[in-house]
């Protein structure tokens, strides 16, 4: 590596020989603020699409970085990003580049939050190297201390099976009562959910599910799986009357659109009442909860209480309570989800949502004799 022909490093990698820690591949420099990580070898991510820098999370933040700083990323081919927050989580907005250092992860990682590939679009290659330096202590603090938040699987961390399976009938003006539930998933256990959920939507008299986040191959393998059963889940399942759509998390890509109006077009051709649901029943959820929400007539404010009842649920996130918090998941998780819909330079506090819905579903391929099919289906009559 070009740094290691410098004496400098040489004597940082006999400081590891000592048992000092110290970043492999990369040389820090003195500052009072943070040190810089010069010239750091870089590896591509094709699966999600990114850049990962070879510095471990552990070491890059031992030089002095903390979660919610601004920092500067540029890289040997003269590719840079200047003001880039640094986060423990995906927290920027779809389409926005970070420095995220995923729990998990064996180095930090710069990236297009479910965007285009940066590698790409950087052109770099794997004998280029990055350079991260601090731009500005705590800019994004805020948002990362109002994005880092956590919750547990055990059910008697919660007050009911309601609340711990996310689960309740979708109330707002226009939409039939007990006809959209929303909930986490009735099928995929990672999150010891499932069996609740199924009851749940048994006891509700759920008659088809959107399912947002599985294949056909996936839910087999939880049908499969002994450690746990989900017999009305399945019911329905061999009856035709799940909906299995596999979304990724880019609500702006033609490829989420075309499969949601495809999907929506097949619910519309089942009877209700209907669930959506996802993994956790928050964002993918979310945002086709909105959509169909909004299709039906409801408010601004309506669609953000519904959204944030799963904040409450999950986290104990209110308005009340927590306002702060409650306001950055609303303006940076939520408001994005309905400017998609409503289209760019719209203001979604003011618009007609009703009418932006429908434009939204013509313009993925939704017919408006499909449209109207839905919407009888859902809205009062």
């Amino acid at each position: 590596m070009k740094n290691l022909r410098k004496p400098a490093c040489l004597l940082l990698v006999l400081c590891m020989l000592c048992g000092i820690a110290v970043l492999s591949g990369c040389r820090g420099k003195d500052s009072q603020k943070a040190s810089a990580l010069s010239d750091c070898a870089i590896i591509h991510e094709p699966e999600f699409g990114g850049v990962y820098i070879t510095a471990t999370i552990d070491d890059f933040n031992a030089m002095g970085y903390e979660y919610g700083d601004s920092v500067n990323i540029s890289f040997s081919n003269g590719y840079s990003l200047e003001d880039q927050p640094y986060y423990n989580g995906y927290y920027t907005n779809n389409g926005e580049s970070l420095l995220v250092a995923y729990p998990g992860y064996d180095y930090i990682k710069a990236c297009i939050n479910n965007g285009d590939d940066l590698w790409v679009v950087a052109g770099l290659s794997e004998n280029d190297t990055a350079t991260v330096t601090l731009n500005e202590r705590g800019k994004y603090l805020k948002i990362q201390k109002a994005r880092d938040i956590h919750y547990t699987d055990v059910r008697e961390d919660y007050d009911s099976d309601v609340i711990f399976a996310n689960f309740r009938s979708v109330s707002v003006t226009g939409l039939a009562e007990n006809t959209l539930y929303r909930s986490a998933s009735p099928c995929d256990n990672q999150h010891n959910r499932a069996t609740y959920v199924d009851a749940l939507i048994k006891t509700a008299g759920v008659r088809c599910i959107l399912n947002l986040a599985d294949n056909e191959e996936k839910i087999a393998g939880y049908l499969a799986d002994e450690s746990y059963t989900t017999p009305y889940f399945e019911s329905l399942y061999k009856e035709g009357n799940v909906i299995p759509l596999a979304l990724n998390m880019n609500f702006g890509s033609s490829e989420f659109q075309q499969k949601l109006a495809s999907g929506l077009v097949a619910m519309s051709e089942h009877e209700g009442p209907y669930l959506v649901h996802c993994t956790e029943g928050k964002d993918r959820t979310g945002f086709v909860c909105l959509l169909l929400e909004a299709l039906c007539g409801a408010s601004y404010d309506e669609i953000v209480t519904d959204y944030m009842i799963t904040y409450k649920n999950y986290y104990g996130i209110t308005q009340t309570d927590d306002p702060d918090r409650y306001t950055v998941i609303v303006e940076k998780l939520l408001d994005p989800m309905i400017q998609v819909v409503a289209g760019d330079g719209v203001d979604i506090k003011t618009a007609d949502l009703k009418t932006c819905a429908e434009k939204f579903l013509q313009n993925v391929g939704m017919t408006q004799e499909q449209i109207t099919t839905l919407q009888a289906r859902l809205s009062v009559r």
